[in-house]
């Protein structure tokens, strides 16, 4: 698998796609809602990425950008093989990756930088320790982060926070958290529970991760996003994500879609023992109408954008 995340015109993000799964969404374009597709690197990192649009028999219109505006460089391109070579040498971090191509500087410009939020003392730590807590979380894109700083303080008709307020805000914060994970070592926590929900979704187990915004939604919701043969699900919501953050543990909420205390049991039982077996420490009496909980929890989710 790449370190990197492509998102496509129809909505679609593929996390960590193959080198096959590239070419093939390469291969692809040209038609209607699937005319350009964009890479980002995991970590995501502001202003850099390598997109391509391509639209009917014309050519393909490969753009890249390395940070600032005067690192952003376009070619034009006649064959989707050239398109996927040097895409996949981007991804893989290759010397001279885009050697071949004949690349022009693409000027769009200077923007206008944003004037400084106006807020106080009080909101502005209020507002960093949101945008903070959901980084740390690690399942919010860059963007998702942005309309979050955003929105945070509307009161009203006040919307003191501009959306390239909201940007800037988030990315400086953003660089923190990925200069703060580049030090970890080794698998964490949070990926030890990635790596028993996906053994547990093996099984016949609906498995999601900071599912739905509570615990009602959730249950209205988790019999959609499966298998419809599935036994039962497990997952957590986006406020045990923030308990977990704070460093309270994570609750994690199961079932049996035949809605009988036996199967409940039953996937209750074979959730425990999926995280046991990656190491991670579980509180659970047994009880069908208990929660689990993961803990101790060390929650240090590396982030992906």
């Amino acid at each position: 698998m790449l370190a990197i995340t492509v998102l496509t015109e129809d909505g679609h993000r593929h996390v960590r796609a193959s080198a096959g799964k590239l070419a093939e969404l390469v291969n692809r374009l040209g038609g209607q809602n699937d005319r350009f597709l964009v890479i980002q690197r995991i970590p995501d990192l502001p202003e850099v990425f390598i997109q391509v649009w391509h639209e009917d028999e014309g050519d393909y219109e490969l753009e890249h950008r390395d940070g600032a505006s005067d690192r952003h460089f376009q070619a034009v391109v006649d064959r989707p093989e050239s398109v996927i070579a040097a895409m996949t040498r981007w991804a893989c971090l290759e010397d001279e990756w885009g050697s071949g191509l004949n690349w022009t500087p693409l000027d769009l410009g200077l923007p206008e930088p944003p004037p400084s939020l106006e807020l106080d003392e009080d909101e502005r730590k209020e507002l960093d320790a949101r945008i903070r807590e959901v980084i740390v979380g690690g399942y919010a894109t860059r963007a998702q982060l942005a309309e979050i700083a955003q929105d945070y303080l509307v009161s009203g008709d006040r919307r003191p926070v501009s959306p390239e307020q909201a940007r800037r805000l988030v990315d400086r914060m953003w660089l923190e958290r990925v200069e703060e994970q580049a030090s970890w070592k080794g698998e964490t926590d949070p990926e030890r529970l990635s790596r028993a929900f996906t053994a547990l979704e093996a099984t016949g187990i609906t498995a999601r991760e900071n599912f739905a915004c509570c615990r009602t939604c959730g249950q209205a919701e988790i019999a959609a996003t499966g298998s419809p043969d599935a036994r039962g699900y497990v997952y957590f919501h986006s406020q045990c994500t923030d308990s977990a953050t704070a460093g309270h543990g994570l609750a994690l909420l199961y079932g049996g879609f035949d809605c009988s205390s036996d199967t409940t049991a039953s996937i209750g039982r074979e959730t425990v023992a999926a995280l046991q077996e990656t190491g991670l420490s579980v509180e659970w009496n047994g009880d069908p109408l208990q929660t689990i909980t993961v803990v101790p929890l060390d929650w240090r989710k590396r982030l992906i954008g």
